[in-house]
């Protein structure tokens, strides 16, 4: 117990981190008086979307607890565990709730920094993204490893039986931490695509104005979905597949109790409190990557995030053999879950699986770069044919999205066979594990697009010198790809985390195998492989519902306010071409400055992404909880087979291919020479590229990333029934 008390400690290490680097932002300069009231127009909206999320999704949290804790089975489980759902939902809510606080501060302070240097607003961005990472990994661990103390300490379980109680109750938490974040990812994806959409497509393509122009009305709305999708939203997806791989692990590892309890001098607990203690090192790893993230003027910020989350990967590995050869005994021989018979662990065979985890992370996060990085080839590629119009660009990236999943799946699958090799059922957790133990750092290299991407927004509506928006935009660029990798180890690990969240389903069910020759087997595992795709399907039809709302305002206020229309023809007359007005035309735009209607246009994504939340939600949980009771163990195993196979494909074709066509457009707009003719704002190539980047943004920002997290969610809801349906 005392290892865990010391993991509890680098969980308060990590939040005593987040609140230095809060405090630290805070004493930046903001910049103009213009800059702080945009700076504050961005916070306001981003704050009233979260209250509004939250009012709705504490009814749920309650309903669910309330349900839970009446249908605990109190021989395998205990009332306690909707006291474990309601700790793993605040938890969720309050770690998206302190990422976005700090994004909306640090993003008119960066956008202030970049007009001083690259390096400056480098600082200041990714500051800011690491409060996101270390306070989502620091909740994590401080939830998670403080009821499992207190659970150990109330039940005081001697034997592999009761310590399996525990476990069961400590997996309301992840289900809490997974059902917020699914929320967190739909509602967030439904506003701020549907604000993009109105801001790219009636902005830039019907106005022929930038969509981070103050004359936007939808440009508010366009920076507050940054924040709601791509802070708050990508915070809680990584932190319940941190706590899921945790739970996961240690589900898998109280299989060793009985074998280990006579050797490794902890009463057998040394593999079910190894992941505790490796999530805790990689607390740490993380905090010290962070020091290692700089860069110079005129250097390559993607470079120097790159550096500091490989060294946090490298000082990893050997925290973790330290662990690992610490905690476990060097040989002990066991039963195998699957195969029924004796099979031989040891602490090496740990290590390497751990590795295999971290290795696999890397090695996606860098395939994802590739397909979808500003100058690779699969993006180039996109550009070449946006020159021949809007349906070439898409058939192009529609196929680029379909071949980017063959390297990731491979990648995976290898991983899978190889943890299981050296460390079977435990060796594929604790490979989730290792892949996720760094989420501290890769969350604060994530969390630093959106702020950047905010830092030119402003930079845009508060009419900074050219130079700064040529900061920020390269700040952007790699942020694009830092959120597309991001990405890539969240679909990655989902994969490893639903296969060890799976197995400790069949090990709580008492399962000792699934047969797909079974018929209700293979049925479970056909619908299974068919709801990734019908929630996607409601997941992008909410975006197009609300888009449509957001593509009207945004015309309504273009066509009926006077100092708009006006102000939008000298916009057309001269080209977009600020330089070339007169004195008389100033005065004009002067006279349209506070004229566009923001409010109305936040209220809309407001109100459709609470709306349309709703129905995926709940499709991920009661999809396996009505398997489970209506058909049995078995059919549900198939189910959960089906929607983590068909899941991490859709997920991985949908991330991409967002992510290449947003490349793409910006590709075309920093100015592309394709057959010695150059393609900039404003070509037919462009708005080609526009349209390929609108269809990508619902794919990569709302159902893309969702779908790693109903895959996860539906394994939880599995694992926490599994005592009720055996």
């Amino acid at each position: 117990m005392n290892l865990t008390y010391l993991t509890l400690g680098a969980g308060v290490l990590a939040l005593g981190y987040s609140f230095y680097r809060t405090a630290w932002i805070s004493k930046q300069d903001p910049g103009t008086e213009k800059m702080v009231k945009i700076g504050h127009y961005i916070s306001s909206g981003a704050m009233a979307f979260l209250r509004a999320e939250y009012k709705v999704l504490i009814w749920f949290v309650l309903a669910v607890a309330i349900l839970l804790g009446l249908s605990a089975n109190e021989q395998s489980s205990h009332s306690l565990v909707a006291v474990s759902f309601i700790v793993g939902a605040l938890c969720s809510a309050l770690a998206g709730f302190l990422g976005m606080r700090v994004a909306t501060k640090a993003n008119y302070r960066t956008a202030h920094a970049a007009r001083t240097g690259l390096e400056s607003a480098l600082k200041v961005a990714f500051t800011g993204g690491s409060v996101m990472g270390m306070g989502v990994v620091g909740l994590g661990v401080l939830g998670l490893g403080g009821l499992f103390a207190l659970y150990m300490l109330y039940f005081a379980p001697t034997t592999g039986s009761e310590m399996d109680r525990v476990l069961n109750i400590l997996s309301g938490f992840s289900l809490g931490a997974s059902s917020i974040a699914l929320f967190a990812r739909v509602g967030g994806g439904i506003y701020t695509k549907a604000a993009d959409v109105g801001a790219d497509l009636v902005g830039k393509v019907e106005a022929g104005i930038p969509e981070d122009h103050p004359l936007n009305p939808a440009t508010i709305a366009d920076n507050v979905g940054d924040n709601v999708g791509d802070v708050a939203g990508m915070g809680a997806d990584l932190f319940e597949s941190y706590v899921g791989s945790i739970l996961g692990s240690m589900v898998l590892g109280a299989a060793f109790i009985d074998v280990l309890k006579d050797v490794d001098g902890m009463n057998g607990l040394s593999a079910v409190i190894l992941p505790l203690a490796l999530a805790g090192l990689g607390i740490v790893c993380s905090i010290i990557g962070t020091f290692f993230v700089r860069v110079k003027e005129g250097g390559d910020p993607g470079r120097a995030l790159s550096f500091g989350h490989y060294f946090s990967s490298a000082i990893m590995i050997g925290g973790a053999a330290y662990a690992i050869y610490a905690l476990l005994p060097a040989t002990w021989t066991t039963t195998s879950i699957l195969e029924g018979t004796d099979r031989v662990f040891t602490a090496t065979g740990v290590l390497v699986a751990t590795v295999i985890g971290l290795i696999a992370g890397v090695l996606v996060g860098g395939i994802t770069e590739y397909y979808t990085g500003t100058d690779k080839k699969p993006v180039t590629g996109i550009v070449f044919q946006s020159t021949t119009g809007s349906a070439t660009n898409i058939i192009a990236g529609l196929g680029l999205g379909m071949l980017s999943t063959g390297l990731p799946a491979l990648i995976i699958g290898a991983s899978i066979v190889g943890a299981y090799h050296f460390a079977g059922l435990y060796g594929i957790a604790i490979a989730a594990l290792g892949m996720l133990a760094n989420t501290g750092i890769q969350l604060a290299v994530d969390a630093y697009g959106p702020i950047s991407d905010n830092a030119g927004g402003i930079a845009e509506m508060a009419e900074l010198p050219p130079e700064v928006r040529e900061r920020t935009d390269k700040l952007d660029a790699v942020g694009n790809t830092t959120a597309a990798i991001g990405k890539g180890f969240a679909i990655a690990s989902a994969a490893l985390t639903a296969l060890a969240l799976f197995s400790a389903f069949m090990k709580q069910a008492g399962l000792k195998a699934i047969n797909v020759a079974n018929p209700t087997v293979m049925a479970g595992l056909l619908i299974g492989a068919m709801l990734p795709y019908v929630f996607s399907a409601l997941a992008m039809g909410a975006v197009g519902r609300a888009a449509r709302s957001m593509i009207n305002e945004v015309r309504r206020q273009f066509n009926s306010i006077p100092e708009l229309k006006n102000a939008l023809a000298i916009m057309k007359k001269y080209d977009g071409d600020m330089k070339k007005l007169t004195t008389s035309d100033r005065k004009i735009f002067d006279a349209a400055e506070g004229k566009p209607e923001y409010a109305k246009c936040v209220e809309i994504s407001t109100s459709a992404a609470i709306r349309e939340m709703i129905l995926p939600g709940l499709l991920a949980v009661v999809a396996p909880v009505l398997a489970g009771f209506l058909v049995g163990p078995e059919a549900l195993g198939g189910l959960l087979a089906g929607v983590t196979v068909s899941g991490v494909l859709m997920a991985i074709f949908q991330s991409n291919a967002g992510g290449a066509w947003d490349n793409a457009k910006k590709m075309i707009e920093k100015g592309a020479t394709i057959d010695g003719v150059l393609y900039k704002k404003g070509s037919d190539a462009h708005k080609a590229a526009v349209t390929g980047d609108t269809v990508g943004d619902p794919l990569k920002d709302t159902s893309g990333p969702s779908i790693n997290i109903l895959i996860k969610l539906m394994s939880v809801v599995a694992l926490v029934i599994a005592p009720l349906i055996i």
